[in-house]
């Protein structure tokens, strides 16, 4: 039975699905300098480590099993932070029960699922207003937006390449970010930034062209590592690299390069932290700097999205990590996967 929500109070009461390390930082510390949001309630499989993840963030109701939580009237809207090939179950089973959807990247495990949860969140939004968003945070930062605002003025000139690296050490192999049974792997964990950044600066989806990954030894169907070359409409060419383990220990980058000039931006994904935007030169000129910016740290990019989340709930504003775009850029995901010869995420094969 479809439930239909009453029009959400204010604060937005959001509850929050698994007690996952990453909802401190994206959710639980911006919604309490939110004054529009609050965490009203968070469930758990392991009913103990959601009390005392409650006990330690002041969140007043502790559910056992994530199906008490969204049968919870005074839940108006979920976080979906559980491993990857979760995704898509649990935003549907949310959406059933009437509630608005802020799920973690990737948005689920393969394309064809993200056609299913955006096919949903359209009839859902028709029907009843529901919101889902993917969780792309620095989306939602001035810095997202700045860089797309250079390239679109015409100031690098004719776009003709772009670039993006996500790479950070991530060791431990038994991490589930290493697990294919909950769709992991470096494409998807820290290469959907990479992807989702390059369409940005690339302003269309591209086809890949070729790609290249370094394996699990313990697991040949789950990468490591990742570079994929794309194409976009047009001519524009892209370059794309991704790792939770390789000599490429860390590095968070983006590159637009121009017929008259280059932008370059470290940190893309965490500038509260640091970033650094660069204009140069074409190198043909020296590649000289012609100036740097850098914006506030605050709000960080976790405060911008739930801000946005917010306001795309309470006052139906634009949703730009839409369900759309998420099947779009979970598409180019696939495709690096079918380039690399690697299965795509959510399908079972044999190891």
């Amino acid at each position: 039975m479809t439930v239909t929500p009453n029009p959400p109070p204010q604060p937005l009461r959001i509850g929050l699905l698994g007690a996952a390390a990453i909802a401190p930082s994206a959710l639980v510390k911006p919604a309490s300098r939110n004054p529009r949001v609050t965490v009203t309630a968070v469930a758990a499989r392991d009913r103990s480590r959601a009390e005392e993840f409650a006990r330690k963030h002041g969140i007043p109701d502790v559910h056992t099993g994530y199906d008490a939580l969204l049968e919870d009237p005074q839940v108006d809207a979920v976080y979906v932070p559980l491993p990857n090939g979760l995704h898509a179950e649990w935003t549907l089973k949310a959406l059933r029960a009437g509630k608005h959807v802020l799920c973690e990247k990737p948005f689920t495990a393969n394309r064809a699922e993200a056609e299913r949860v955006a096919e949903a969140a359209g009839e859902a939004f028709a029907r009843s207003g529901l919101v889902v968003m993917e969780a792309f945070h620095y989306r939602h930062h001035p810095l997202a937006a700045r860089m797309r605002e250079i390239v679109e003025s015409g100031e690098l000139g004719e776009l003709q390449r772009v670039e993006a690296e996500v790479c950070f050490p991530l060791p431990r192999f038994s991490d589930i970010r290493y697990d294919y049974g909950l769709a992991g792997g470096a494409t998807m964990d820290a290469g959907c930034y990479a992807v989702h950044v390059a369409r940005l600066l690339g302003g269309d989806d591209p086809a890949v062209t070729g790609a290249r990954m370094l394996t699990l030894r313990k697991d040949p169907r789950v990468d490591r590592a990742m570079s994929a070359e794309l194409a976009f409409p047009g001519g524009v060419v892209g370059h794309v690299r991704a790792s939770m383990w390789s000599r490429r220990l860390l590095s968070i980058r983006a590159r637009a390069i121009g017929s008259t000039g280059e932008l370059d931006v470290i940190n893309f994904v965490m500038p509260q932290l640091y970033h650094r935007l660069t204009v140069r030169a074409p190198r043909a000129e020296g590649g000289g700097v012609v100036r740097r910016e850098r914006l506030s740290r605050t709000p960080s990019s976790y405060d911008c999205q739930l801000s946005a989340f917010a306001a795309a709930v309470l006052d139906k504003g634009p949703v730009i990590t839409s369900p759309a775009d998420a099947v779009a850029n979970m598409g180019v995901i696939d495709e690096i996967y079918r380039a690399c010869g690697l299965p795509v995420r959510g399908q079972p094969q044999e190891r």
